[in-house]
């Protein structure tokens, strides 16, 4: 009954997405639009029994398709998921879903080209968290940046033909490198099959390194660490909203994968050896970051900051290794921190867009006294920026505090400097919620303000349900995970030396 589910979650709102794109002109924008809302609904449902229908006892691939695609080549249409994958596919999707909702009346200009941008976006980032053949991976993983670069190219603000260019041209330098350890993993095992390179037994050191520097080059951007990292504050100011909610809340753990798929299990020596200079790395976008945020002036480029502030606490959680293994709490905590991140940076970045569309601008010192006229949205956003703060009982506390107690059992210091996001993210976000949404109204145009209409009363409520839900009882989403990241923890500690 589910055999064909994950190519039903890629192919679907591709298909969707060409349908929407047929639609043509403006003058057809209100079927456009349905019709997306269509496609985004049903491959959202599509994926739900994805999640209910796992077996959590099981770490291994699961929904698997086979289907032989260049035989010559020993290239394959191999799909599956695990606990490592198939919340990103449900998230993934659950996010396209808001973004349709989000651009319904916003965007006045090409909504056909703009619906179908996204949803052929999202099948294709589906493809990249199920394929497990490393050049389907790579195509999905390099065809996901077009939409993306003509969605921040054409719907972005005034310097969005930089922005774009800038975003394409830093993820696809890396990813040629990632193409080449592809092609030298093939000839190991006679194939590109992911699950294969897995269980490969022997890899000279400086075959490791030199791996290891190509994926890491590659998924770096993507992620993006420091000092790598400078592209994304430009696509989030230029990006639209839906741009910025799919960048920050999905395409960004694209990079964080590739850390769990490739690097991990493949090049466990590497991954010991380089695990330092990446815990380094990790804490200086923690620390140094947040510092950077605190400065911001436009609340676009402060949340993109707190994102890399907050991806690093991913990346810090993925390379704690204590006695040869992988920190248990920080590494599951890395995972759910990747979850929690999709929902929060989803609903600040909506909540700025909210904003945006009334007032056409971003600039902190233009507003304050928003509560006055908008109390319903503050409410929620008040809760979406405790929560982008790390505050118990949502869902940015979990990831943030498994991570901690994990550095923490690794190396007190370790732990203690990852702490103090804690401090920034509470600085950061709070100083920019008090100038914008408290004290008095000083300019006439916030005084005019309508609250929040139906359209993104229903997206907020949606968000801020997934942000308490995940708080609250994690337990659901860390027993998918569970059994999957035990696995890994295990290949990661084997030597293939």
């Amino acid at each position: 009954m589910y055999d064909n589910l994950l190519s039903l979650a890629i192919w679907l709102p591709v298909a969707a997405g060409i349908v929407v794109l047929a639609t043509g002109s403006d003058r057809h924008a209100g079927i456009a639009r349905m019709l997306a809302l269509i496609g985004a609904l049903v491959s959202f449902l599509i994926t739900i029994p994805l999640f209910c229908k796992f077996d959590r006892l099981n770490g291994g691939f699961q929904f698997t398709e086979f289907h032989v695609w260049i035989e010559s080549l020993n290239i394959n249409y191999a799909l599956g998921v695990d606990g490592l994958s198939v919340l990103f596919v449900i998230l993934n999707s659950f996010t396209t879903l808001l973004v349709v909702l989000a651009g319904w009346q916003v965007i006045q200009k090409r909504p056909a080209q703009y619906m179908a941008a996204f949803l052929i976006m999202s099948g294709l980032i589906n493809g990249a968290f199920a394929a497990m053949d490393a050049i389907l991976f790579y195509v999905f993983f390099e065809g996901m940046l077009i939409p993306m670069y003509l969605i921040i190219g054409i719907w972005g603000g005034p310097r969005r033909v930089y922005a774009s260019i800038k975003f394409f041209l830093y993820t696809l330098m890396g990813s040629l490198l990632m193409l080449v350890g592809f092609v030298y993993l093939s000839t190991q095992t006679g194939g590109f099959s992911i699950e294969a390179w897995h269980n490969i037994k022997h890899i000279a050191m400086t075959a490791q390194i030199l791996l290891f520097i190509g994926f890491f080059l590659s998924f770096a951007v993507k992620v993006p660490m420091w000092p790598v990292h400078t592209w994304l504050p430009d696509a989030h100011v230029e990006a639209p909203t839906g741009g910025s909610m799919v960048l920050a809340a999905i395409t960004l753990k694209i990079g964080a994968y590739g850390f769990l798929r490739f690097m991990l299990p493949i090049l466990p020596d590497a991954a010991r050896y380089f695990a330092p200079v990446i815990v380094v790395l990790s804490l200086v976008a923690v620390i140094y970051i947040g510092m950077v945020a605190l400065v911001q002036t436009d609340m676009k480029k402060l949340v993109a900051y707190s994102s890399i502030s907050h991806m690093g606490f991913v990346t810090l959680g993925f390379f704690l290794f204590t006695g040869g293994y992988l920190n248990d709490w920080a590494f599951k905590g890395a995972i759910m921190q990747m979850v929690s991140h999709g929902f929060v940076s989803a609903a600040m970045f909506m909540s700025i867009g909210v904003m945006y569309d009334r007032m056409h601008t971003r600039d902190i010192s233009a507003y304050g006294g928003v509560v006055n006229s908008m109390p319903i949205f503050a409410s929620f956003m008040l809760l979406f920026a405790m929560a982008n703060a790390g505050l118990p009982g949502t869902s940015g506390f979990v990831g943030e505090f498994m991570v901690i107690v994990g550095a923490v059992k690794t190396n007190f210091w370790i732990g203690a400097l990852a702490a103090l996001t804690l401090i920034y993210g509470a600085a950061y976000t709070l100083w920019m919620f008090k100038r914008v949404i408290f004290g008095t109204i000083k300019n006439p145009e916030v005084a005019q303000l309508k609250d929040v209409n139906k359209r993104e009363l229903l997206i907020l409520v949606i968000l801020a349900l997934a942000v308490l839900g995940f708080g609250l009882y994690p337990e659901p989403f860390i027993a998918v995970v569970h059994q999957a990241a035990n696995d890994l923890i295990v290949q990661a500690a084997q030597s293939k030396l």
